[in-house]
């Protein structure tokens, strides 16, 4: 199989049991992400305005923070997330706990759509938006864990690292569905009508979205595999005690590992679009007109989408810790240079630098559903990839926005923003460079694929 195109050559060498796993494990990251994405892009579009009024009249700048701090809180709330979704899992049912998860995430982004702003509620419309964010971030806990273990433990030997890609695409998708439904409605209305109305549009379609990843889970439902993915929520919650006894190590480093390029994600993700479309006379320094910069992002995506399946295959030939190695030192070598290209105003500097950044995310994330699943034992594999996972996220992208945004407050220059990026990568190079390769070890599960 070529390295070169893994998504084609996958297809064709899987099962129906194993598209199954692939299908349930893409679309609930892809509709989990896109409602993250559509929060994170408006946070930076709109939100300052609508709903820290007051800060963002005084001072632009600090009503612009308040926004990110409401993205970033929601990550807090994920490993909670996690530990209750298994033990209600027990109560109620497993599948029955998917489909309310699912629900919960698209009701909160539903409701969002529907939140009266400042000048109608006052005090009551960033409390309750704050609220309505930490119910997605409690929904989304447990969603990742266990569509990345179940798309890995299913995988043959010699393909973890590209199924287990298949989850992790679903963040260049639901960004691509994102950062795609905002760029249509800033081109069709105008700036009045999306800050009036349209602003809410793509909150709302979360609730298609749900439906839609409601048919595709029902759809497979009554797969053994895909019972198994509705159990891995209830294994969150075992001792955490066991965890921490045996592999805070583990816990520790999948969280340093992750958060140089959970980091960089959100700078891709919402500030990039934000920091280059602020008009001049609000305080931009870029000043580039909304839809091409929404385009030019949405069509980065698409590199994020493909890298990050290379990396994955990638990684079953050279190895999951050189693989990441080679994409944080692609990171640490572009940032210095996407900053400098995006302040050249031009949107064809803007897009190639995000573009070439997307080499490097993608193969310092396509390869991390494997690595992590073999980093644990079987009985704390759950509670270990997730914990991490999510510690990695708060450590990492929950505030990047918000210190990016403050340190370009305090020195008025981009480059220091790329400093910090750089500084975060290096922490995670440093951290995977302390694994030793997991490529191949066994993972404990004995019916499939003859793995002991």
């Amino acid at each position: 199989m070529s390295t070169s195109s893994p998504a084609a050559a996958a297809p064709a060498s899987i099962t129906r049991e194993e598209r199954r796993v692939l299908a349930g494990t893409l679309v609930g990251t892809t509709i989990e992400w896109y409602d993250f994405f559509i929060y994170a892009q408006a946070a930076g579009l709109i939100l300052s305005v609508q709903y820290f009024a007051p800060l963002a009249s005084d001072n632009p700048a600090l009503g612009q923070i308040m926004a990110w701090a409401s993205l970033g809180i929601s990550f807090l709330f994920r490993p909670l997330g996690a530990i209750i979704a298994g033990h209600l899992g027990d109560r109620i049912g497993r599948k029955k706990m998917l489909v309310l998860t699912l629900i919960l995430m698209g009701a909160a982004t539903s409701l969002i759509g529907l939140l009266p702003n400042y000048a109608a509620i006052g005090i009551g419309a960033p409390i309750l938006l704050t609220l309505l964010r930490i119910l997605q971030g409690f929904s989304a806990g447990g969603e990742w864990g266990g569509a990345a273990l179940l798309s890995v433990e299913h995988a043959p030997v010699n393909k973890r690292g590209l199924f287990g890609a298949y989850p992790q695409i679903g963040v260049p998708v639901g960004m691509i569905l994102a950062t795609g439904v905002i760029w249509i409605l800033t081109t069709v209305l105008t700036t009045e009508q999306f800050a009036s109305f349209g602003w809410r549009i793509p909150f709302l379609f979360s609730v298609v979205l749900v439906l839609v990843g409601y048919y595709i889970r029902r759809q497979v439902e009554e797969s053994p595999v895909f019972a198994e993915l509705a159990e891995r929520r209830a294994e969150s919650s075992a001792p955490l005690s066991t965890l921490f006894k045996k592999n805070t190590k583990e816990v520790v480093l999948s969280a340093l590992i992750f958060i140089g390029n959970n980091a960089v994600g959100y700078m891709i993700i919402a500030f990039f679009a934000a920091y280059a479309s602020r008009p001049l006379d609000q305080g931009g320094t870029v000043g580039l007109d909304r839809a091409p910069v929404l385009l030019a992002t949405t069509l980065a995506s698409f590199g994020w989408l493909v890298f990050t399946m290379w990396g994955g295959a990638l990684s079953d030939k050279l190895g999951r810790v050189r693989t990441f190695q080679i994409g944080y030192v692609l990171l640490i070598l572009w940032l210095v240079p996407t900053f400098l290209m995006i302040d050249q105003a031009n949107i064809w500097m803007y897009g190639i630098g995000i573009f070439v950044l997307t080499v490097g995310m993608g193969l310092s994330y396509g390869p991390m559903s494997a690595m992590y699943a073999e980093m644990f034992p079987p009985q704390v594999r759950y509670s270990g990839v997730s914990i991490g996972y999510a510690l990695g996220a708060i450590l990492g992208g929950a505030f990047a926005p918000t210190i990016a945004e403050t340190l370009l407050a305090r020195t008025g220059s981009s480059l220091s923003i790329a400093a910090y990026m750089i500084i975060v990568c290096i922490i995670s190079l440093v951290a995977v460079s302390l694994v030793k390769e997991t490529k191949g070890v066994p993972l404990g599960v004995a019916k499939h694929h003859g793995e002991a």
